[in-house]
């Protein structure tokens, strides 16, 4: 017999987080099911960020665990990296185990809403489009009029507030993820010296096998560690982070220390809604 299902995915990301709230919140008779795509390559702190918000929801996070791991898929790809260009990593780690868990409900005749973190100052994002005519896709944020500002008061008046992670980076996503600006790259190496080895250990496997790709772009990650490159990438943002904060609008029913996003300062960059939100 036929069903109808509500899902939403985590990322372990602010957005995803704050509309899980948002939902929990605004529609509590709307039984939700929850659920996070583990690649195994996340930062240790959204793995703690995700047990924070099971015990606010009072529900348990089903974790999709793919099948085939990274290791897996990098082989099938002939050793080369995942790039914006060929996002297989997406596709295969995230986006398919979505699918095999889904699937086989959806051709029974279940009909599933996906409820996904797309706010409404984000009009040049877009969200998964469904491939299956019972899956249908449903953005309360951008319906609500919900933006960054408010993301972050749903989730400071919860008492979960940000990931830790965005002390320094501001986006989820695997610990190599090549959308990752290059000072973020140096703060992976200063915070977490063993994924930034581990990084570039599949660079370099990458490179002696002919892949024209390097996980940041125009350089090695070998030559972005070397000191004087560090402090030049360091003194760069610093003078990014200066302009951007002389030209920013004070808002006087707001607090003025509003994190600054890395897409704010570099500009946005078109990543997969499906691993960052």
């Amino acid at each position: 017999m036929s069903r109808k299902r509500h899902v939403l995915g985590l990322s372990g990301g602010r957005d995803s987080a704050a509309l899980a709230v948002h939902m929990a919140q605004a529609n509590p008779e709307i039984e939700l099911e929850y659920f996070f795509t583990d690649t195994g390559k996340e930062l240790p702190e959204v793995y703690e960020y995700l047990g924070r918000l099971e015990g606010f929801l009072g529900r348990p996070i089903e974790r999709l665990n793919p099948d085939r791991d990274f290791d897996f898929w990098l082989k099938q790809y002939n050793s080369f990296l995942p790039s914006p260009k060929t996002r297989w990593c997406t596709r295969q780690l995230k986006i398919r185990p979505f699918e095999q868990w889904l699937w086989p409900a959806l051709d029974q005749g279940d009909e599933i809403v996906s409820y996904v973190a797309i706010r409404s100052d984000e009009d040049y994002r877009e969200g998964y489009a469904s491939t299956h005519p019972n899956l249908s896709v449903s953005l309360p944020f951008r319906e609500a009029g919900i933006d960054k500002a408010g993301v972050i008061d749903i989730l400071n008046a919860s008492g979960l507030g940000l990931p830790d992670y965005y002390a320094w980076r501001s986006r989820s996503g695997c610990t190599f993820c090549f959308f990752q600006q290059k000072i973020e790259w140096v703060r992976l190496m200063e915070r977490h010296p063993e994924s930034f080895a581990e990084a570039k250990m599949y660079e370099k496997n990458a490179v002696d096998h002919g892949s024209p790709f390097t996980w940041t772009q125009g350089e090695s990650l070998d030559q972005l560690a070397l000191p004087e490159r560090v402090e030049q990438i360091k003194a760069d943002h610093e003078k990014r982070v200066a302009r951007l904060a002389a030209k920013r609008i004070v808002n006087p029913l707001r607090s003025n220390d509003e994190p600054l996003d890395i897409d704010e300062i570099y500009g946005q960059a078109k990543v997969c809604i499906t691993c960052h939100k």
